[in-house]
């Protein structure tokens, strides 16, 4: 039988770490995945297990290679986002990969600002929220004062898909979708590098810049194939959609994070915007994304772990619990009722946590219904967050990828809180995985772009009583 031709995706995210095959009608052809235990750097504080990570890499091509019924056209990477790893000129990571939620010391936070301009300033030109560890100029900012031996050591601070790209390629290169994701690293005006890294010398640790359909050829050993740059997986999973849809649309991505994205919205961002955790993204083309975030995701695998403790329930019971309009109905009521609903507005939420982990579960009759007023709390915390970054009336269709697409109580009430929108739950093989496919089709793929890799389910707003 004649072998396949594929592309290898290593699709790495906190929690999964996985890799795909896909041949060249995008169907996956092979699927692994992988969990580590976590690590700790020199404060005791969780970060990834590099060396694994590593290994993983180099041992799943082998294997793949060792397939006959697969040829590999190419290799590429997408990856978590707010993470660098620091390499010495032959390649070796000098630090742990440290983690973005690490804490950020006060004091240098405030001596950065005040010599800068100001927190408004750096987060407005930069599009980026003051989010400490989760800026990652600001961890490589944090080296420089704090560890200068090791800032001088440092070859290259590369981002965590272009150093996975390295591994294979032995080529170091940075890309536009790891530095425009809330780095403070890129001035969105200037479209360069941002005065403060200049003057700090940080541009000169950050590796050259490749676009995001480059390919080199591969270092590592096996057959003649082709390896990307790497691409963040929030701009990754946005590709498929840019290329399927050009009317204008939202997309929410949910996972640990729930990232609403804008590919239509080119206004800069306002100071209440910025407040409020907006940012922009630079998608796989460098063209500003405006963006909103929720850690819903998060929230979510603490809350229904809670609600199935109180209840004596499994939290298996809650990934395809049905919707139940009765119950919907009574929150909805009990909202108004509270004078939540003005003049049959959706209320705002400012909170980026959710009121119900401060709720009594025992207000609850059963777990079905504390389970809906939990997902009626996320569903408004989102309502709000999306509209942050929704655009006048040029945004006609929501799209939401990802675990909560699954969910029919998160989308039945998503519908109820838009009912001026269509909401979608879209459905395709693994987002992330096909948009880092995407990116180098024409490098891989003998076959046209495909326009039907998108499945989509339509969710009514079935219910007048809120607008």
């Amino acid at each position: 039988m004649e072998a396949i031709p594929v592309v290898v995706i290593f699709d790495v995210g906190k929690t999964n770490k996985k890799v795909f095959l896909f041949d060249e009608n995008y169907q996956i052809v092979f699927e692994r995945s992988a969990r580590f235990i976590e690590t700790s750097d020199e404060a005791g504080d969780p970060c990834e297990n590099l060396e694994s990570l590593r290994l993983s890499i180099f041992d799943s091509l082998r294997e793949i290679m060792r397939r006959k019924e697969f040829i590999i056209k190419a290799v590429n990477f997408s990856t978590y986002g707010a993470s660098l790893v620091y390499i010495d000129k032959y390649g070796k990571p000098l630090a742990p990969l440290y983690n973005y939620l690490k804490p950020y010391p006060e004091a240098l936070k405030d001596e950065f600002y005040n010599q800068y301009g100001g927190k408004e300033k750096i987060a407005s030109e930069t599009a980026s929220p003051i989010l400490g560890s989760l800026n990652s100029g600001m961890q490589l900012y944090r080296i420089k004062k704090e560890k200068p031996e090791l800032f001088r050591q440092i070859h290259y601070a590369l981002h965590l898909p272009q150093y996975l790209s390295y591994l294979v390629s032995g080529i170091e290169c940075s890309d536009l979708t790891s530095i425009g994701c809330h780095t403070q690293l890129w001035d969105f005006t200037r479209k360069s590098y941002h005065a403060w890294v200049i003057k700090e010398g940080l541009d000169k640790k950050l590796a050259p810049i490749h676009h995001a359909d480059e390919v080199f050829p591969a270092e590592f050993p096996g057959n003649l194939y082709k390896v990307g740059i790497g691409l963040h997986d929030s701009s990754a999973a946005l590709i498929p959609y840019l290329i399927n849809f050009h009317e204008p649309f939202i997309l929410i991505s949910t996972g640990t994070w729930c990232i609403t994205m804008n590919p239509f919205n080119a206004d800069p961002l306002s100071a209440e915007e910025l407040e409020q955790d907006c940012l922009c993204y630079l998608q796989f083309k460098g063209k500003p994304v405006k963006a909103s975030r929720l850690f819903s995701g998060y929230e979510h695998e603490q809350q229904v772990k809670r609600i199935g403790a109180h209840f004596g329930q499994g939290v298996s019971r809650y990934r395809n619990m049905r919707y139940n309009a009765l119950i919907a109905d009574r929150l909805f009521d009990a909202l108004k009722s509270e004078g939540m609903f003005k003049q049959d507005k959706v209320p705002v939420t400012g909170s980026k946590v959710s009121p119900f982990g401060s709720r009594d579960l025992s207000i609850f009759t059963t777990d079905e219904e504390a389970y809906h007023q939990f997902m009626l709390d996320i569903v408004l915390q989102q309502h709000t967050a999306s509209s942050l970054v929704i655009n006048g009336e040029g945004v006609k269709r929501i799209f939401v990828d990802g675990g909560f697409s699954k969910n029919a109580i998160y989308m039945n009430l998503l519908a109820r809180l838009f009912p001026k929108m269509e909401v979608f739950a879209a459905s395709m093989a693994q987002a992330t995985a096909i948009g880092t496919a995407l990116a180098i089709h024409e490098h891989w793929n003998s076959k046209p772009m495909p326009n039907d890799i998108i499945e989509l389910k339509y969710y009514a707003a079935s219910n007048d009583k809120v607008v």
